[in-house]
Protein backbone atom coordinates (compact mmCIF):
# COMPACT_ATOMS: atom_id res chain seq x y z
CA UNK A 1 0.00 0.00 0.00
CA UNK A 2 2.87 2.04 0.91
CA UNK A 3 4.26 1.64 -2.76
CA UNK A 4 1.50 2.29 -4.39
CA UNK A 5 0.88 5.49 -2.56
CA UNK A 6 4.44 6.61 -3.17
CA UNK A 7 4.07 6.15 -6.91
CA UNK A 8 1.10 8.07 -7.06
CA UNK A 9 2.68 11.21 -5.31
CA UNK A 10 5.55 10.80 -7.62
CA UNK A 11 3.22 10.72 -10.53
CA UNK A 12 0.93 13.39 -9.48
CA UNK A 13 4.34 14.85 -8.63
CA UNK A 14 5.45 14.77 -12.20
CA UNK A 15 2.98 15.92 -13.93
CA UNK A 16 3.08 18.87 -11.89
CA UNK A 17 6.61 19.62 -12.54
CA UNK A 18 6.15 18.79 -16.54
CA UNK A 19 3.18 21.52 -16.29
CA UNK A 20 5.05 24.53 -14.47
CA UNK A 21 8.48 23.76 -15.50
CA UNK A 22 8.08 22.56 -19.44
CA UNK A 23 10.44 24.84 -20.12
CA UNK A 24 13.48 23.05 -18.56
CA UNK A 25 12.74 19.65 -20.05
CA UNK A 26 12.10 20.95 -23.87
CA UNK A 27 14.68 23.73 -22.91
CA UNK A 28 17.43 23.74 -26.24
CA UNK A 29 19.72 25.90 -24.11
CA UNK A 30 23.33 24.53 -23.32
CA UNK A 31 24.95 27.88 -22.27
CA UNK A 32 24.66 31.47 -20.86
CA UNK A 33 25.72 34.53 -22.04
CA UNK A 34 27.68 36.99 -19.36
CA UNK A 35 29.09 40.75 -19.94
CA UNK A 36 32.85 40.83 -19.41
CA UNK A 37 34.62 43.74 -17.63
CA UNK A 38 35.27 45.51 -21.21
CA UNK A 39 31.30 45.07 -21.33
CA UNK A 40 31.57 42.32 -24.02
CA UNK A 41 29.28 39.54 -23.89
CA UNK A 42 30.95 36.04 -23.60
CA UNK A 43 28.87 32.45 -23.85
CA UNK A 44 30.15 30.01 -21.43
CA UNK A 45 28.77 26.89 -21.87
CA UNK A 46 27.04 24.77 -18.86
CA UNK A 47 28.42 21.50 -17.84
CA UNK A 48 26.31 18.26 -18.81
CA UNK A 49 25.17 17.95 -15.48
CA UNK A 50 23.22 21.02 -15.78
CA UNK A 51 21.30 20.48 -19.10
CA UNK A 52 20.84 16.65 -18.61
CA UNK A 53 16.81 15.76 -19.67
CA UNK A 54 14.82 16.12 -16.49
CA UNK A 55 12.67 12.58 -17.31
CA UNK A 56 15.89 10.43 -16.99
CA UNK A 57 16.86 11.93 -13.38
CA UNK A 58 12.68 10.78 -12.72
CA UNK A 59 13.01 7.35 -14.48
CA UNK A 60 15.50 6.17 -12.49
CA UNK A 61 14.21 3.29 -9.81
CA UNK A 62 15.18 5.59 -6.72
CA UNK A 63 13.38 8.39 -7.98
CA UNK A 64 10.42 6.63 -8.96
CA UNK A 65 10.00 4.43 -5.36
CA UNK A 66 11.56 6.42 -2.99
CA UNK A 67 11.11 10.08 -3.53
CA UNK A 68 7.74 12.00 -2.70
CA UNK A 69 6.86 15.41 -2.35
CA UNK A 70 6.90 16.81 0.98
CA UNK A 71 3.51 17.81 2.09
CA UNK A 72 4.40 20.19 4.65
CA UNK A 73 6.69 21.91 2.21
CA UNK A 74 5.44 25.44 1.08
CA UNK A 75 6.67 25.53 -2.11
CA UNK A 76 6.61 28.01 -4.48
CA UNK A 77 7.42 29.35 -8.15
CA UNK A 78 8.73 32.30 -7.53
CA UNK A 79 12.63 32.88 -6.74
CA UNK A 80 12.94 36.10 -4.95
CA UNK A 81 15.27 38.63 -5.62
CA UNK A 82 18.31 39.34 -3.26
CA UNK A 83 21.10 42.28 -3.04
CA UNK A 84 24.24 41.51 -4.35
CA UNK A 85 25.70 41.89 -0.55
CA UNK A 86 23.12 38.67 0.39
CA UNK A 87 24.76 36.28 -1.68
CA UNK A 88 28.14 37.52 -1.01
CA UNK A 89 27.54 37.13 2.79
CA UNK A 90 25.66 33.75 2.53
CA UNK A 91 28.60 32.34 0.12
CA UNK A 92 30.96 33.91 3.48
CA UNK A 93 28.83 32.23 6.06
CA UNK A 94 29.31 28.58 4.21
CA UNK A 95 31.69 26.25 6.41
CA UNK A 96 34.04 25.63 3.92
CA UNK A 97 38.27 25.58 3.10
CA UNK A 98 37.83 26.04 -0.60
CA UNK A 99 37.46 29.90 -1.65
CA UNK A 100 33.66 30.64 -2.60
CA UNK A 101 33.91 34.16 -3.84
CA UNK A 102 31.03 35.84 -6.00
CA UNK A 103 31.12 37.62 -9.23
CA UNK A 104 28.57 38.16 -12.10
CA UNK A 105 29.03 34.61 -13.29
CA UNK A 106 28.54 32.88 -9.93
CA UNK A 107 25.31 34.90 -9.93
CA UNK A 108 24.45 33.52 -13.23
CA UNK A 109 24.46 30.03 -12.15
CA UNK A 110 22.78 30.37 -8.66
CA UNK A 111 20.15 32.10 -11.13
CA UNK A 112 19.97 29.06 -13.43
CA UNK A 113 19.57 26.56 -10.75
CA UNK A 114 17.10 29.19 -8.53
CA UNK A 115 15.06 29.57 -11.73
CA UNK A 116 15.02 26.94 -14.61
CA UNK A 117 16.84 24.51 -12.31
CA UNK A 118 14.44 24.51 -9.94
CA UNK A 119 12.36 20.98 -9.87
CA UNK A 120 16.16 19.63 -10.50
CA UNK A 121 17.17 21.02 -7.31
CA UNK A 122 14.20 19.38 -5.72
CA UNK A 123 15.34 16.01 -6.99
CA UNK A 124 19.25 16.36 -6.00
CA UNK A 125 18.47 17.53 -2.27
CA UNK A 126 16.54 14.20 -2.26
CA UNK A 127 19.12 11.99 -3.30
CA UNK A 128 21.70 14.08 -1.32
CA UNK A 129 20.09 11.65 1.56
CA UNK A 130 21.84 8.96 0.07
CA UNK A 131 24.87 10.06 -1.78
CA UNK A 132 26.36 12.86 0.40
CA UNK A 133 27.13 10.25 3.43
CA UNK A 134 29.14 7.78 0.95
CA UNK A 135 30.75 11.27 -0.55
CA UNK A 136 31.28 12.35 2.79
CA UNK A 137 33.44 9.32 3.78
CA UNK A 138 35.38 8.55 0.53
CA UNK A 139 36.70 12.74 1.33
CA UNK A 140 37.13 12.11 4.64
CA UNK A 141 38.89 9.28 3.74
CA UNK A 142 41.85 11.13 2.04
CA UNK A 143 41.65 14.39 4.22
CA UNK A 144 40.18 16.83 1.38
CA UNK A 145 37.40 19.35 1.65
CA UNK A 146 33.92 18.25 2.13
CA UNK A 147 32.50 20.43 0.24
CA UNK A 148 33.75 18.79 -2.76
CA UNK A 149 30.52 16.62 -2.17
CA UNK A 150 28.85 18.80 -4.39
CA UNK A 151 31.18 17.98 -7.23
CA UNK A 152 28.65 15.36 -8.83
CA UNK A 153 26.09 18.13 -8.58
CA UNK A 154 27.67 19.53 -11.70
CA UNK A 155 28.85 16.53 -13.02
CA UNK A 156 25.96 13.62 -13.40
CA UNK A 157 23.10 15.50 -11.41
CA UNK A 158 23.96 12.82 -9.14
CA UNK A 159 22.22 10.56 -11.88
CA UNK A 160 25.16 7.43 -11.69
CA UNK A 161 23.72 6.12 -14.87
CA UNK A 162 24.63 9.51 -16.49
CA UNK A 163 27.09 9.20 -19.65
CA UNK A 164 28.22 12.55 -21.00
CA UNK A 165 28.83 13.48 -24.89
CA UNK A 166 32.26 12.02 -24.88
CA UNK A 167 32.00 8.94 -22.56
CA UNK A 168 32.69 10.00 -19.24
CA UNK A 169 30.10 7.69 -16.96
CA UNK A 170 28.99 7.73 -13.09
CA UNK A 171 28.17 10.33 -10.90
CA UNK A 172 31.85 12.01 -10.68
CA UNK A 173 32.38 11.39 -14.94
CA UNK A 174 35.17 9.45 -15.18
CA UNK A 175 36.67 8.71 -18.64
CA UNK A 176 37.94 4.72 -19.12
CA UNK A 177 41.23 5.79 -19.32
CA UNK A 178 41.33 7.79 -15.74
CA UNK A 179 39.10 5.36 -14.24
CA UNK A 180 41.16 2.64 -14.72
CA UNK A 181 44.37 4.50 -13.40
CA UNK A 182 42.50 4.82 -9.97
CA UNK A 183 41.78 0.85 -10.11
CA UNK A 184 38.33 0.71 -11.53
CA UNK A 185 37.16 -2.24 -13.41
CA UNK A 186 35.74 -1.19 -16.85
CA UNK A 187 34.92 -4.13 -19.28
CA UNK A 188 32.10 -5.46 -21.06
CA UNK A 189 30.22 -6.78 -17.77
CA UNK A 190 31.33 -4.44 -15.20
CA UNK A 191 31.77 -0.75 -15.27
CA UNK A 192 32.69 0.24 -11.72
CA UNK A 193 32.42 4.00 -12.80
CA UNK A 194 28.32 3.66 -11.87
CA UNK A 195 29.46 2.04 -8.57
CA UNK A 196 28.53 5.09 -6.06
CA UNK A 197 31.12 3.88 -3.40
CA UNK A 198 34.18 2.75 -5.25
CA UNK A 199 34.30 5.70 -7.81
CA UNK A 200 33.53 7.91 -4.90
CA UNK A 201 36.98 6.84 -3.15
CA UNK A 202 38.85 6.69 -7.03
CA UNK A 203 37.56 10.38 -7.15
CA UNK A 204 38.64 11.38 -4.13
CA UNK A 205 42.18 9.92 -4.82
CA UNK A 206 42.18 11.77 -8.14
CA UNK A 207 41.29 15.04 -6.35
CA UNK A 208 44.00 14.27 -3.80
CA UNK A 209 46.68 13.96 -6.92
CA UNK A 210 45.80 16.59 -8.51
CA UNK A 211 46.05 19.29 -5.19
CA UNK A 212 49.43 17.80 -5.11
CA UNK A 213 50.33 19.07 -8.63
CA UNK A 214 48.48 22.18 -8.41
CA UNK A 215 47.99 23.29 -5.08
CA UNK A 216 44.74 25.39 -5.07
CA UNK A 217 41.81 23.81 -5.14
CA UNK A 218 39.80 25.95 -7.84
CA UNK A 219 42.53 24.65 -10.13
CA UNK A 220 42.05 21.08 -9.07
CA UNK A 221 38.26 21.08 -9.57
CA UNK A 222 39.19 22.73 -13.16
CA UNK A 223 41.44 20.82 -13.76
CA UNK A 224 38.84 17.71 -12.73
CA UNK A 225 36.53 19.24 -15.70
CA UNK A 226 39.34 19.59 -18.63
CA UNK A 227 42.34 17.77 -17.42
CA UNK A 228 45.67 19.09 -15.94
CA UNK A 229 47.43 19.19 -19.79
CA UNK A 230 44.84 22.36 -20.35
CA UNK A 231 45.01 23.71 -16.98
CA UNK A 232 49.06 23.96 -17.30
CA UNK A 233 48.63 25.64 -20.86
CA UNK A 234 46.18 28.57 -19.26
CA UNK A 235 48.91 29.19 -16.53
CA UNK A 236 51.53 29.61 -19.43
CA UNK A 237 49.30 31.81 -21.76
CA UNK A 238 48.88 33.89 -18.15
CA UNK A 239 52.09 34.60 -17.39
CA UNK A 240 52.69 31.53 -14.80
CA UNK A 241 49.71 33.01 -12.73
CA UNK A 242 48.35 30.18 -10.76
CA UNK A 243 45.13 31.61 -9.42
CA UNK A 244 41.45 30.28 -11.65
CA UNK A 245 40.56 33.93 -11.79
CA UNK A 246 43.44 34.95 -13.53
CA UNK A 247 43.59 32.66 -16.16
CA UNK A 248 40.08 32.06 -16.34
CA UNK A 249 40.15 34.09 -20.03
CA UNK A 250 42.44 31.50 -21.50
CA UNK A 251 39.98 28.19 -20.10
CA UNK A 252 37.74 26.04 -22.51
CA UNK A 253 34.36 27.38 -22.53
CA UNK A 254 32.83 24.67 -20.39
CA UNK A 255 35.91 25.17 -18.03
CA UNK A 256 35.39 28.96 -17.64
CA UNK A 257 31.65 27.82 -16.62
CA UNK A 258 32.87 25.15 -14.25
CA UNK A 259 34.28 26.83 -11.13
CA UNK A 260 31.40 29.12 -10.78
CA UNK A 261 28.72 26.31 -11.46
CA UNK A 262 30.69 24.33 -8.33
CA UNK A 263 30.22 27.32 -6.15
CA UNK A 264 26.48 28.30 -7.43
CA UNK A 265 25.81 24.05 -6.36
CA UNK A 266 27.38 24.87 -3.15
CA UNK A 267 25.27 28.07 -2.60
CA UNK A 268 21.80 26.01 -3.40
CA UNK A 269 22.18 23.11 -1.95
CA UNK A 270 22.08 25.43 1.21
CA UNK A 271 19.95 28.17 0.50
CA UNK A 272 17.21 26.32 -1.43
CA UNK A 273 14.63 27.82 1.46
CA UNK A 274 15.72 31.10 0.82
CA UNK A 275 14.34 30.25 -2.66
CA UNK A 276 11.31 28.58 -2.10
CA UNK A 277 12.39 25.10 -3.24
CA UNK A 278 10.97 22.52 -1.32
CA UNK A 279 13.45 19.04 -1.24
CA UNK A 280 11.98 15.79 -2.25
CA UNK A 281 11.80 13.52 1.13
CA UNK A 282 13.47 10.29 0.67
CA UNK A 283 12.11 7.05 1.99
CA UNK A 284 14.94 4.79 2.23
CA UNK A 285 14.45 3.12 5.25
CA UNK A 286 16.13 0.26 4.39
CA UNK A 287 19.68 -1.05 5.17
CA UNK A 288 21.81 -3.00 2.93
CA UNK A 289 25.13 -4.99 3.28
CA UNK A 290 26.76 -6.98 0.68
CA UNK A 291 27.75 -10.82 -0.03
CA UNK A 292 30.69 -11.97 -2.05
CA UNK A 293 30.25 -14.47 -4.49
CA UNK A 294 33.20 -17.00 -6.02
CA UNK A 295 30.63 -18.03 -8.97
CA UNK A 296 29.28 -16.36 -12.28
CA UNK A 297 25.42 -15.41 -11.09
CA UNK A 298 23.01 -13.32 -12.76
CA UNK A 299 20.81 -10.75 -11.03
CA UNK A 300 16.99 -12.02 -12.32
CA UNK A 301 18.33 -16.08 -10.42
CA UNK A 302 18.93 -13.38 -7.27
CA UNK A 303 15.24 -12.07 -7.82
CA UNK A 304 13.34 -14.68 -8.73
CA UNK A 305 14.99 -17.51 -6.14
CA UNK A 306 14.93 -14.80 -3.32
CA UNK A 307 11.79 -12.56 -4.01
CA UNK A 308 13.62 -9.30 -4.32
CA UNK A 309 12.81 -6.82 -6.93
CA UNK A 310 15.26 -6.76 -9.92
CA UNK A 311 14.98 -2.95 -10.56
CA UNK A 312 16.32 -2.64 -6.99
CA UNK A 313 18.73 -5.19 -7.37
CA UNK A 314 20.17 -3.10 -10.71
CA UNK A 315 19.86 0.31 -8.97
CA UNK A 316 22.05 -1.05 -5.92
CA UNK A 317 24.46 -2.67 -7.95
CA UNK A 318 24.80 -0.52 -11.00
CA UNK A 319 28.03 -1.72 -11.86
CA UNK A 320 26.88 -4.61 -13.30
CA UNK A 321 26.55 -3.84 -16.81
CA UNK A 322 24.27 -6.73 -17.87
CA UNK A 323 23.36 -7.78 -14.70
CA UNK A 324 25.35 -10.65 -14.89
CA UNK A 325 28.39 -10.79 -12.14
CA UNK A 326 31.17 -12.25 -12.85
CA UNK A 327 32.25 -13.83 -9.73
CA UNK A 328 34.44 -17.05 -11.50
CA UNK A 329 37.07 -14.23 -12.70
CA UNK A 330 37.54 -13.17 -9.08
CA UNK A 331 35.23 -12.69 -6.22
CA UNK A 332 32.76 -10.09 -6.60
CA UNK A 333 30.10 -8.06 -4.29
CA UNK A 334 26.47 -8.20 -4.46
CA UNK A 335 24.71 -5.30 -2.01
CA UNK A 336 21.22 -6.37 -0.89
CA UNK A 337 18.80 -5.40 1.75
CA UNK A 338 20.06 -6.65 4.73
CA UNK A 339 16.79 -8.48 5.43
CA UNK A 340 17.54 -10.55 2.34
CA UNK A 341 21.35 -11.13 3.08
CA UNK A 342 20.39 -14.28 5.07
CA UNK A 343 17.98 -15.36 2.33
CA UNK A 344 20.84 -14.78 0.01
CA UNK A 345 22.84 -17.25 2.01
CA UNK A 346 20.22 -20.37 2.74
CA UNK A 347 19.27 -20.43 -0.82
CA UNK A 348 22.79 -19.55 -2.49
CA UNK A 349 23.11 -23.38 -4.10
CA UNK A 350 19.62 -23.13 -5.52
CA UNK A 351 20.08 -19.42 -6.91
CA UNK A 352 23.04 -20.58 -9.32
CA UNK A 353 20.94 -23.78 -10.61
CA UNK A 354 17.97 -21.23 -11.72
CA UNK A 355 17.71 -20.89 -14.93
CA UNK A 356 21.59 -21.48 -15.22
CA UNK A 357 21.31 -22.97 -18.90
CA UNK A 358 19.73 -19.85 -20.25
CA UNK A 359 20.80 -16.73 -18.34
CA UNK A 360 24.63 -17.54 -18.45
CA UNK A 361 24.63 -18.98 -22.05
CA UNK A 362 28.38 -18.77 -22.36
CA UNK A 363 30.03 -22.05 -23.60
CA UNK A 364 33.42 -23.35 -22.34
CA UNK A 365 34.19 -25.71 -24.58
CA UNK A 366 32.65 -26.95 -28.06
CA UNK A 367 33.62 -30.03 -30.35
CA UNK A 368 34.72 -29.30 -33.85
CA UNK A 369 33.74 -32.42 -36.05
CA UNK A 370 36.79 -32.64 -37.98
CA UNK A 371 35.95 -35.19 -40.57
CA UNK A 372 32.70 -33.33 -41.73
CA UNK A 373 35.08 -29.91 -42.38
CA UNK A 374 37.73 -31.80 -44.52
CA UNK A 375 35.04 -32.95 -46.58
CA UNK A 376 33.01 -29.77 -46.57
CA UNK A 377 36.57 -28.22 -47.73
CA UNK A 378 37.67 -30.37 -50.31
CA UNK A 379 33.89 -29.21 -51.55
CA UNK A 380 34.86 -26.23 -51.24
CA UNK A 381 37.83 -26.10 -52.92
CA UNK A 382 36.91 -27.84 -55.71
CA UNK A 383 33.65 -25.08 -56.27
CA UNK A 384 36.42 -23.00 -56.58
CA UNK A 385 35.80 -20.65 -53.55
CA UNK A 386 38.69 -21.14 -51.47
CA UNK A 387 40.43 -17.39 -53.08
CA UNK A 388 42.78 -15.81 -50.85
CA UNK A 389 41.89 -13.55 -47.64
CA UNK A 390 38.56 -15.59 -47.12
CA UNK A 391 38.19 -17.21 -44.14
CA UNK A 392 35.93 -20.25 -43.62
CA UNK A 393 34.66 -20.78 -39.75
CA UNK A 394 35.45 -24.46 -38.63
CA UNK A 395 32.97 -25.80 -35.37
CA UNK A 396 29.76 -24.51 -34.20
CA UNK A 397 28.65 -21.05 -34.24
CA UNK A 398 29.56 -19.90 -30.88
CA UNK A 399 31.67 -17.29 -29.99
CA UNK A 400 34.13 -20.11 -28.20
CA UNK A 401 34.72 -21.72 -32.12
CA UNK A 402 37.77 -21.06 -33.73
CA UNK A 403 38.63 -19.55 -37.36
CA UNK A 404 40.60 -21.55 -39.90
CA UNK A 405 41.81 -19.82 -42.35
CA UNK A 406 41.43 -20.97 -46.33
CA UNK A 407 45.28 -21.27 -46.68
CA UNK A 408 45.03 -23.80 -44.31
CA UNK A 409 42.11 -25.80 -45.15
CA UNK A 410 44.53 -26.10 -48.73
CA UNK A 411 46.82 -27.36 -46.92
CA UNK A 412 45.11 -30.04 -45.52
CA UNK A 413 43.42 -31.01 -48.48
CA UNK A 414 46.57 -31.45 -50.42
CA UNK A 415 48.02 -33.33 -47.91
CA UNK A 416 44.83 -35.52 -47.94
CA UNK A 417 44.62 -35.61 -52.13
CA UNK A 418 48.55 -36.67 -51.90
CA UNK A 419 47.86 -39.40 -49.17
CA UNK A 420 45.25 -40.09 -51.42
CA UNK A 421 47.52 -40.74 -54.71
CA UNK A 422 50.13 -42.89 -52.96
CA UNK A 423 47.49 -45.07 -52.23
CA UNK A 424 46.07 -45.33 -55.41
CA UNK A 425 50.27 -45.97 -56.78
CA UNK A 426 50.36 -48.43 -54.43
CA UNK A 427 47.39 -50.73 -55.22
CA UNK A 428 48.55 -50.43 -58.51
CA UNK A 429 51.46 -51.53 -58.06
CA UNK A 430 50.82 -53.92 -56.35
CA UNK A 431 48.58 -55.16 -59.39
CA UNK A 432 50.91 -54.47 -62.00
CA UNK A 433 50.58 -56.91 -65.21
CA UNK A 434 52.60 -57.16 -68.30
CA UNK A 435 51.94 -58.40 -71.91
CA UNK A 436 53.53 -61.63 -72.52
CA UNK A 437 55.45 -61.33 -75.57
CA UNK A 438 55.70 -64.10 -78.45
CA UNK A 439 58.32 -66.76 -77.34
CA UNK A 440 58.54 -65.68 -73.65
CA UNK A 441 58.72 -68.16 -70.63
CA UNK A 442 57.40 -67.60 -67.33
CA UNK A 443 61.04 -68.17 -65.63
CA UNK A 444 62.22 -65.00 -68.63
CA UNK A 445 59.22 -63.34 -67.17
CA UNK A 446 59.80 -64.01 -63.53
CA UNK A 447 63.12 -62.89 -63.91
CA UNK A 448 62.91 -59.85 -65.34
CA UNK A 449 60.47 -59.17 -62.33
CA UNK A 450 62.41 -59.88 -59.18
CA UNK A 451 59.81 -63.07 -58.20
CA UNK A 452 59.54 -66.61 -59.37
CA UNK A 453 57.46 -69.11 -60.85
CA UNK A 454 55.78 -70.58 -58.50
CA UNK A 455 53.84 -67.02 -57.34
CA UNK A 456 53.34 -66.32 -61.25
CA UNK A 457 51.47 -69.02 -60.92
CA UNK A 458 49.68 -68.70 -58.23
CA UNK A 459 48.64 -65.23 -58.63
CA UNK A 460 47.14 -65.62 -61.79
CA UNK A 461 45.69 -68.94 -61.12
CA UNK A 462 47.79 -70.89 -63.77
CA UNK A 463 48.02 -74.95 -63.52
CA UNK A 464 50.51 -75.76 -66.14
CA UNK A 465 53.62 -74.20 -67.64
CA UNK A 466 51.86 -73.27 -71.08
CA UNK A 467 51.07 -69.19 -71.45
CA UNK A 468 49.61 -67.53 -74.96
CA UNK A 469 51.71 -64.33 -76.29
CA UNK A 470 49.38 -61.31 -76.51
CA UNK A 471 47.76 -61.97 -73.10
CA UNK A 472 48.33 -59.80 -69.73
CA UNK A 473 50.15 -61.55 -67.16
CA UNK A 474 49.91 -60.37 -63.13
CA UNK A 475 53.41 -60.04 -61.91
CA UNK A 476 52.90 -58.76 -58.38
Amino acid sequence: MRKTKSLLIVGLLWMGLCTAQAQIVNEDEYEITVTNEEGKEETIELPEGMTAEQDSLFSLYFSKNYLEKDPSCQESSVNPAYEQEVYIDRLRKLPTIMEMPYNDVVRKFIDRYAEKGRSRVSYMLGLSNFYMPIFEQALEAYELPLELKYLPVIESGLNPRAVSSVGATGLWQFMVTTAKRYGLQVNSLVDERQDPIRSSYAAAQYLRDLYRIFGDWNLVIAAYNCGPENINHAIRRAGGAKDYWKIYPYLPSETRGYVPAFIAANYIMNYYCEHNICPMLTDLSMKTDTVEVNRDVHLQQIATVCGVDLGMLRELNPQYRRDIVNGSSEPSVIRLPIADINTFIEREDSIYAYQADILLSKRSQVDIPEQEMAAAGRNYARQGNSGRGSNSYSGSSSRSGKWKSSKSSRRNDRDSDRKSRKKSRRSRKSSESVTIRNGETLSEIAAKHGTTVKKLKKLNKINGSTIRAGKKIKVK
